[in-house]
């Protein structure tokens, strides 16, 4: 790409990003020490909580806590994702992907029948409802 083999390329050096980094460090370290001091030892102890996650810019960022009606609905959406009923997040628009929708719909379909006898009315009643409208959508969405 280079015309002239003798050139070397240019390294530029943006030293104000790493003040920047060191900076979000250091509230980082500040908002831990805050919360260590607020926080009980029973409430630790007291079950899955929300749980902290360091982000692609640094940052912390509030995950949900982890349940089945989380893995219900994350399935759901990824389902829809590739129904084209949501746009991609990489592309920016419905985009259809009918087998991966189809392998969505049948993770969830193997999640019904092996937790059958097992979940809360509204579990049940969650995972029937999404199945139902995911399959319903699948036909649709299904060239004819």
């Amino acid at each position: 790409m280079n015309e002239n083999p003798e050139e070397k390329p240019k390294i530029v050096v943006d030293s104000d990003w790493k003040a920047q980094v060191e900076a979000e460090r250091e509230e980082m370290r500040r908002r831990e020490a805050a919360a260590q001091g607020g926080q009980s030892s029973s409430a630790a102890s007291a079950g899955p909580q929300a749980r902290r996650s360091e982000g692609a810019a640094g940052k912390e960022e509030q995950l949900p806590p982890a349940s089945f009606a989380l893995l219900v609905t994350s399935l759901a959406t990824q389902a829809m994702v590739a129904l084209g009923q949501i746009p991609d997040p990489f592309e920016n628009k419905p985009v259809v992907r009918l087998p991966l929708a189809r392998h969505h719909i049948d993770m969830l379909g193997v999640l019904e029948e092996k937790t059958k006898g097992n979940l809360a009315p509204d579990e049940q009643s969650l995972l029937t409802h999404a199945l139902a409208d995911l399959r319903m959508a699948y036909v649709a969405a299904k060239p004819k």
